[in-house]
């Protein structure tokens, strides 16, 4: 390309209400001062100035640092309340939708204690099924989500003037946006097993020893590779989300939400959920028109792959590839297909 293409805001920031402060800046600091004052009024009758100034000065300093200081573009108030969210959820969760029933006396005995007990875990996915064009991941009280891969464009050895409509055409698909987006870019562990047994087994039939030499040097080289280095593949996905519910503004009941659980929300009708998924088709179905033009082919995932990338994700350092074959959690599992896999733990 023949210039920079600056970016002229963050559309995610948020707005500057006194000079550099924010909103949320100028309420936390606002309600500290007005409880120090209030604080103040009501001791000053018998507690010195200087005793209460050792008291409020500390407390005044670290709110302001919590209010105004950031850790990795995040701001120290919300990392509290996340610190605050985490350190209040129990720590033993199991996958329970139907509850957690009672522990069964012969297990039970003396080894029962009550800051062990499991509690139910509670995912963002509930579950996937088969939408109209892709597998539609259920959020529950966040709405409905559809997730597509999306190839990747070797910009660099494109001509300036190629650059140049590449990136007008990925501009116009982000001026079209009406709803947020989000490109995740993962990496995920490679395993050449595959490729390597593939190379080995078709090695003999090939027309000339030099040619089953040189696959067979092939693969020698990859299963070195894969010894001596941690192969990792990227993955370009695009996640559409659309909610089942109108959004309701709360900001305190947004605030307490992040400490204690939200109540169980009304269940959502078959009109307004069939309504968020004809949403999500169109959105797809525009965004592969509009990135095609970019060159970059966006393929949606139906249920089972969108499952198997939702597990790699959830567990992203298992030596289990994602896979479209994967059980469900309704599945009833009655047999053992997949022999040769316990062979390949062995061989590692």
């Amino acid at each position: 390309m023949s210039r920079p293409v600056r970016i002229p805001a963050d559309v995610d920031r948020p707005d500057h209400v006194l000079g550099p402060l924010t909103a949320r800046q100028l309420t936390i600091l606002g309600v500290t001062g007005l409880l120090l004052y209030a604080l103040y009024g009501a001791t000053r009758g018998f507690l010195p100035v200087p005793l209460f100034l050792l008291v409020a000065v500390p407390i005044g300093l670290a709110v302001t640092v919590i209010a105004l200081g950031r850790r990795d573009g995040v701001a120290l108030d919300r990392l509290l309340l996340a610190a605050i969210r985490q350190r209040r959820t129990p720590r033993h969760q199991v996958s329970a939708p139907e509850g957690v029933g009672p522990v069964p006396e012969w297990l039970a005995g003396d080894h029962e204690r009550d800051d062990v007990a499991p509690t139910p875990l509670e995912l963002p996915a509930r579950g996937v099924d088969n939408g109209t064009t892709a597998g539609v991941v259920d959020l529950g009280d966040d709405g409905l989500a559809v997730i597509a891969a999306c190839s990747t464009v070797n910009f660099s050895l494109r001509t300036p003037a190629e650059q140049e409509a590449l990136v007008s055409s990925f501009a116009r698909y982000l001026h079209s946006l009406t709803a947020p987006v989000q490109f995740l870019v993962r990496a995920e562990r490679l395993d050449l097993s595959p490729q390597i047994a593939e190379l080995r087994d078709r090695a003999g039939g090939l027309p000339h020893p030099a040619l089953e030499a040189a696959a067979l040097d092939h693969a020698d080289y990859l299963a070195q590779l894969g010894q001596h280095a941690d192969l990792l593949r990227r993955q370009v996905l695009l996640v559409l989300r659309e909610p089942t519910r109108p959004a309701v503004v709360d900001s305190v009941s947004s605030t307490l939400g992040r400490l204690r659980r939200r109540p169980a929300a009304p269940a959502v009708d078959r009109a307004a959920r069939q309504a968020a998924e004809q949403r999500l088709a169109r959105r797809l179905n525009e965004a592969v028109e509009l990135l095609t033009a970019a060159g970059i082919v966006v393929t949606a995932l139906d249920a089972a792959t969108a499952t198997g990338v939702l597990a790699a994700a959830c567990n992203p350092d298992t030596f289990l590839p994602p896979s479209a074959a994967l059980t469900g959690a309704g599945d009833v599992v009655t047999a053992a297909p997949v022999g040769d896999l316990y062979d390949d733990f062995e061989g590692r």
